[in-house]
């Protein structure tokens, strides 16, 4: 079996590179299969995370004008198509040209496209152009409609999408540990890149009243950072820089879920957030804001987590004062988040995968 996949960046420090890592990985280690990975603008240079050497890395330098890059986009995509010779091709980018791989193509292989976000997924605040907003979510949707199939990654996640084509598989957890966090610590952990949908700055305002009554606590975020975002000027006219600590992402970030004791999550939208499951596995409770629409899928709340009306402040730090100041409710809910994690098993969710490619290539 020969896969053909499509990303925009194979080299950054994000969930989808992670799982696109393990999942290629697994399928050359396990199953055999020949990989190819086309990326943009030297998105394969200075991996992050380990590909399997065996991998074909192609690039496409893309420049100019848009409407030159999409031709050129489509010239260059059929290029490593006719090179690699696919079976199966698998779109693992939420870009509106990728969403249009299977207009500009002209192959009769099968294109997947892997939903790893939200339809409504914004990467800046745009509220003067609504209307425009609205037009690219219906073009998000039907183009959704004319890949082989979609995949989605939970039942939440289909839910956002009117399509007749999809299956569900969600992501797999890439690590198995029996070291869990104590939850003594005085530590609150996120993980996420500094970007308008992952909300770091609703979670610094949450902080701000936090950390008035829990002075001793210490808020750690891991995440690439934007300096256009200005998090740490927030932090400052919060008056909070001193209970918070930027870090820059790791690849073993289990080792620091086992040192903290809670994780937060204040996206503005998700897909399936490997971070939660992740987080679980090493047994920490979670608190996130019920966004569109990954947080649902995982957390039930009262469980194993608290799920907060999307942004409800008070009520997020209502919810992590008391998981501050309850540590049997702690110990209560991580017992829960470990077991509830063990549905993302690694080989039941690639032997998914496994059927899926051969299913849609035997027809």
């Amino acid at each position: 079996m020969k896969l053909l996949y499509i990303t925009q960046r194979a080299n950054e420090e994000g969930g989808v590179q992670r799982v696109l890592s393990i999942k290629t990985n697994y399928l050359i280690e396990k199953f055999g299969y020949e990989i190819a990975i086309v990326t943009q603008n030297k998105g394969n240079v200075n991996l992050f995370f380990e590909f399997n050497e065996k991998i074909n890395f192609y690039d496409i330098e893309l420049k100019g004008n848009k409407v030159f890059n999409l031709l050129r986009y489509k010239k260059e995509l059929q290029k490593h198509i006719k090179q690699f010779q696919p079976d199966c091709i698998v779109v693992c980018d939420f870009a509106l040209k990728s969403f249009s791989i299977p207009l500009l193509l002209d192959t009769k292989i099968s294109i997947i496209f892997e939903a790893h976000g939200s339809k409504f997924n914004e990467y800046k605040v745009s509220h003067y152009f609504e209307f425009i907003n609205e037009l690219k979510y219906q073009y998000r949707n039907y183009c959704a409609s004319k890949f082989s199939t979609f995949v989605a990654l939970s039942k939440e996640s289909l839910s956002e999408w009117n399509v007749n084509n999809a299956v569900i598989i969600p992501n797999p957890l890439w690590f198995q540990t029996d070291v869990l966090s104590d939850l003594k610590s005085k530590r609150v952990i996120a993980v996420a890149r500094h970007s308008y949908e992952k909300g770091i700055d609703r979670l610094l305002k949450i902080w701000a009243f936090v950390s008035q009554k829990h002075s001793d606590w210490i808020l750690e975020i891991y995440g690439k950072t934007d300096k256009n975002l200005e998090l740490q000027n927030l932090a400052k006219k919060l008056n909070i820089e001193e209970k918070i600590v930027f870090l820059e992402p790791i690849k073993n970030i289990q080792n620091k879920y086992t040192e903290a004791s809670i994780l937060a999550m204040t996206s503005r939208n998700e897909a399936l957030p490997m971070v939660l499951i992740e987080a679980m596995a090493c047994g920490l409770p979670c608190i996130a804001y019920d966004c569109p629409v990954g947080p649902k899928a995982i957390i039930k709340d009262n469980e194993n987590g608290f799920l907060i009306e999307d942004g409800n402040q008070n009520s997020f730090a209502e919810k992590l004062n008391l998981l501050i100041e309850d540590e049997n409710l702690r110990i209560k809910m991580s017992q829960n988040a470990k077991s509830s994690v063990a549905k993302y098993d690694l080989d039941a969710i690639m032997k998914q995968w496994k059927n899926l490619f051969e299913s849609i290539v035997k027809n």
